[in-house]
């Protein structure tokens, strides 16, 4: 929210007032708050906080973590509700805020932890958790001590998902049935599995070796969220890029659109039939998305050329793959899938582009790509043709098989499709390259479509009656 609109002005002040007299208790003179575990708490928090604000070794990228909700519901089981709640502040209001307004966002976040720790060490007083913790020369109360635990984790989870919804309701002005859809699912089960962390730490706090102990396994715990959290931005940040990429590409040519994210997907089923690992699925994944990428490099009036191409035209757009390459070389995830998007119009007996290669000199996932996208192409309806039915493509591709394709892949694609079917909505309404012209696997090719360069073919025609006039638009690439 670039402003603070006005039911949010009026709705963060009134939750921070309710936080200041959640904690103002614990304050007070005679309240016997036990400031000695709420400053190591406190401070413990605060350190888990400070890392996200600047970057570490000199990395642009801040290591952080989110919010250490263990050690919260730790807090909130060793500590008097009141004087849990205070634990929540210092980190909240020094932690990392991603957009503005930077003061009204902090303010807002300390004010939600403070009342949820309030609320989960509430409910766990309640449930007589207190007890179950042990002491000095008091064993802890296991597996008695599970249940306050779970139930202060479902408060906590409740709280947190109420406050978040209520703040996209007066912030962003979402309707109140979307903004709370899905917040509590989503959350309750990390939830209470943070709430158990926090037993196990509140349980070695109480122990013999008090909170030294606490401190040794709260070490590997946070650094396992920090790596956690990592993958997980990690992995947006690659999917956001793949999605650019194609987005890009559907924009320029919007004879393509949807036909990318297709060839992924029937490029994972060949994979998945070849026995590949899972971290190879998703880079096959990727080489079928952004197989089309070097489109980009190609003009647009080329790309969307209603009639023949020239000469000079086809070769420009035989450049393609090798744009492609060029535009992906320095995305150091893609991995294979660089060399799938170079020569995924390589064919088996050589006489594909750009490089002529044959066999087994022709990269595994390149080959995995070609079959996944002329499937695709084949059984796409386009504007000026309907698309083939799915048992008359594979014929195709067994036809060409040995020659322009893999008959590995081809048979797992067959058998992929037998295993999970194709629906005929992933298949309407793309095409494949524009106006590219390739080599023949042996048969005449159907005319009779328009004469347009956009939505070419570069798969194989079934055989004609008779030798017949060749439509640019039923050319393959």
């Amino acid at each position: 929210m670039r402003a603070t609109r006005g039911a949010a002005r009026t709705f963060i002040p009134v939750v921070a007032l309710g936080a200041l007299l959640c904690v103002l208790p614990a304050l007070r003179g005679g309240a016997g708050t036990p400031w000695i575990t709420v400053a190591l708490l406190t401070g413990l928090y605060l350190a888990c906080e400070l890392p996200g604000r600047r970057p570490f070794s000199g990395s642009s990228v801040p290591i952080r973590a989110g919010s250490f909700f263990p050690l919260l519901l730790a807090a909130a089981f060793l500590l008097p509700p009141a004087a849990a709640a205070l634990v929540a502040v210092p980190g909240s209001l020094v932690g990392r805020v991603e957009q503005p307004p930077f003061t009204a966002r902090r303010v807002w976040r300390a004010a939600q932890l403070a009342l949820t720790v309030w609320a989960a060490s509430s409910v766990h007083g309640l449930f007589g958790g207190t007890a179950t913790l042990g002491g000095p020369g008091l064993l802890p109360d296991l597996p008695h001590a599970i249940l306050p635990a779970c139930a202060a984790a479902l408060a906590f989870s409740l709280v947190l998902t109420a406050l978040d919804g209520a703040i996209l309701v007066a912030a962003e002005r979402l309707p109140l049935r979307r903004a709370w859809s899905g917040l509590l699912p989503r959350s309750l089960g990390p939830h209470l599995v943070h709430g158990l962390a926090g037993l196990m730490m509140a349980v070695l706090w109480r122990g013999p070796y008090g909170p030294l102990s606490a401190l040794i396994v709260l070490l590997p715990m946070y650094i396992s969220c920090w790596v956690f959290a990592q993958y997980h931005r990690e992995h947006a940040a690659h999917r956001a890029t793949i999605r650019a990429l194609v987005q890009a590409v559907d924009i320029k040519d919007t004879y393509t659109r949807g036909h990318s994210e297709r060839v992924g997907r029937a490029s994972v089923l060949i994979a998945r039939e070849l026995g590949m690992g899972q971290d190879r699925l998703e880079v096959v994944r990727f080489a079928g998305i952004l197989h089309d990428v070097g489109k980009l490099g190609v003009p647009t009036r080329v790309l969307r050329k209603d009639g023949p191409l020239t000469p000079e035209e086809r070769q420009v757009i035989e450049l393609h793959p090798e744009y492609g390459h060029e535009i992906v070389r320095g995305i150091g995830f893609l991995g294979e899938a660089r060399a799938a998007i170079l020569h995924h119009h390589e064919r088996l007996d050589g006489s594909g582009y750009p490089y002529g290669l044959s066999g087994r000199e022709i990269p595994e996932f390149a080959r995995v790509v070609a079959v996944a996208d002329a499937f695709d192409a084949m059984t796409s309806t386009r504007s000026y043709r309907r698309g083939r039915p799915v048992p008359a493509a594979l014929e195709e591709l067994k036809r060409c098989a040995g020659t322009q394709f893999d008959p590995q892949m081809v048979r797992a694609l067959v058998r992929g499709l037998e295993r999970h079917g194709w629906s005929a909505v992933t298949a309407a309404g793309t095409a494949d390259e524009p106006g590219l012209p390739g080599p023949r696997c042996g048969r005449a090719q159907s005319a009779g479509a328009p004469r347009r360069s956009g939505g070419l073919d570069h798969v194989p025609q079934p055989q004609s009656p008779a030798p017949a006039p060749q439509s640019p638009a039923d050319r393959r690439g």
